[in-house]
């Protein structure tokens, strides 16, 4: 039986267990509800959690730890000469018997007795039910894929029997444990406060998991190649020597790299800045709540956006149409119809990732902008300001620390973005200050390296974990750095 039939048999003796439970508390409370210390409900919800949580984690541990056994299991039924081969090897030896394990199950019984055929046979046979193999499978496979299945199929009842087993024998110690003052609603209140903090503590978790794994990936990119050639190099050039040559002569300077996103990242923010800001105070001041009700949603759909489709927009609109209004004012000005921007530059990533910055400056500005209270717009009308000093004099100043929290949040975001780079701005490495030529960031260049066919043993797909690393500093400086001024200069109001 599969688990994910296990787990709907759990739940539902979860259910039935909720109904007795709830059904006993009535019957003990008689007819004065107020004999019980809880309410019915928590009653059930108690037989409820014994009834499905021990089967949960029974489930759980099983499921984790019965595939390592089985595997282990069948690994040792290897011949002498395979065991004596190489990890990387074995590995590809067990997963041809896993595809025969899962071919086997697709076959009648009159086509299983062709598998003791040869393994050219056993191929096509196993190809023809949709399960093609990278090549022909040893005689021992056969065998091994049998004994897969076997102990599948036996871990899977008995997990089974376990499950319902560990199910059935909550519910009837729940059900034997309710009394009228057994203090149920703290007992379910406890469980469910404990359920709210392992899922809060996903989050952390998993943080902590992604810098562990980029950290120790890292730690070995630096022990091929010295730490400040990588943060202090000039050069990006991650070419390698022919194999077995000792050497490397590729060069992993991050200099270019950083330059290009924070250029990028730069001219971004001056067309994100100016009208996401200037639209927020548009729409918290001036704009009447008709208007705002349909321009402030309109707006946030920009937010929703694809970057990939910001991409192909800068590529095949921005782009080209900087590239030709170049060349017209090129040839207007010297004669020479050359065009000074390229269509893959600085300013055509930076323009159309400020578009996508819009609604982020937009919406968090706007949210700041109305948090002021409005007894502070009152006073300065009263005292003959007109709007527009109000805004000025009043309410952007009360409002700048949280604005500026917002600009370094949506730089933070600007740093990170990689599609509408590498169609829009492209992947040449370059320190240079012309915004029309292209230059490339940081996380196209992660892409570059880890697309393909790589594995992580050379400094060339090593390196991006490095960057990858040095990017989530940097962006965890950023939103730490707007943290640390929204709580310094914030105002408080009652």
């Amino acid at each position: 039986m599969s688990g994910s039939v296990v787990l709907l048999c759990v739940l539902a003796i979860g259910i039935v267990a909720f109904l007795l439970g709830r059904l006993r508390a009535n019957a003990l409370a008689g007819p004065k509800l107020s004999n019980l210390h809880s309410r019915p409900v928590y009653y059930g919800g108690f037989v409820a959690i014994w009834a499905t949580l021990p089967a949960l984690l029974l489930l759980a541990f099983w499921s984790i730890t019965a595939p390592s056994v089985i595997q282990s299991s069948v690994r040792g039924s290897f011949p002498a000469e395979v065991l004596a081969a190489p990890q990387a090897e074995q590995n590809l030896e067990f997963g041809m018997i896993t595809s025969i394990a899962r071919g086997m199950k697709l076959l009648s019984p009159a086509d299983a007795e062709t598998l003791a055929g040869d393994a050219a046979t056993v191929r096509t046979l196993l190809s023809a039910k949709g399960v093609p193999l990278a090549g022909d499978p040893k005689p021992y496979m056969l065998p091994a894929a049998d004994e897969l299945n076997r102990l599948t199929d036996r871990s899977n009842w008995l997990m089974t029997g376990a499950a319902v087993l560990a199910a059935l024998g909550g519910l009837v110690y729940a059900l034997r444990a309710i009394q009228p003052k057994l203090r149920a609603r703290n007992r379910v209140e406890r469980v469910v406060l404990g359920a709210l903090l392992g899922a809060s503590s996903i989050a952390i978790l998993t943080t902590i998991g992604i810098v562990a794994s980029m950290l120790g990936e890292a730690t070995h990119f630096f022990s091929m190649v010295p730490a400040h050639e990588f943060f202090f190099g000039t050069v990006w050039d991650p070419r390698f020597a022919a194999a077995g040559s000792g050497g490397s002569e590729g060069q992993f300077g991050l200099i270019p790299l950083l330059a290009g996103t924070l250029y990028i990242g730069f001219v971004a923010m001056l067309f994100a800045v100016p009208i996401g800001l200037f639209s927020a105070i548009y729409m918290a001041e001036y704009a009447s709540p008709r208007v705002r009700a349909f321009a402030k949603p309109l707006l946030e759909i920009l937010a929703g956006i694809p970057t990939i489709v910001y991409g192909f927009f800068a590529l095949t609109t921005v782009g080209p149409f900087l590239r030709d209004i170049s060349a017209q004012i090129s040839g207007l000005v010297t004669g020479d119809y050359a065009n000074f921007i390229q269509a893959q530059s600085v300013i055509t990533a930076g323009f159309v990732m400020g578009i996508m910055l819009i609604p982020y400056v937009s919406s968090l500005s706007d949210d700041i902008i109305t948090a002021v209270p409005r007894a502070l717009r009152d006073g300065s009308l009263g005292l003959g300001a007109t709007r527009s000093e109000t805004v000025k004099r009043v309410i952007l100043p009360a409002a700048l620390p949280g604005i500026v929290g917002a600009l370094l949040m949506t730089a933070s975001r600007a740093v990170g973005e990689t599609m509408i780079v590498v169609l829009a701005a492209g992947v040449a490495a370059r320190m240079q200050l012309n915004p029309f030529e292209p230059m490339t960031t940081v996380t196209v260049k992660i892409v570059n390296q880890l697309t393909g066919d790589l594995e992580f043993t050379s400094p060339q797909t090593l390196v991006a974990f490095a960057l990858g690393i040095t990017l989530f500093a940097l962006t965890l400086c950023l939103n730490i750095y707007a943290l640390y001024i929204v709580r310094k200069y914030r105002e408080q109001y009652e």
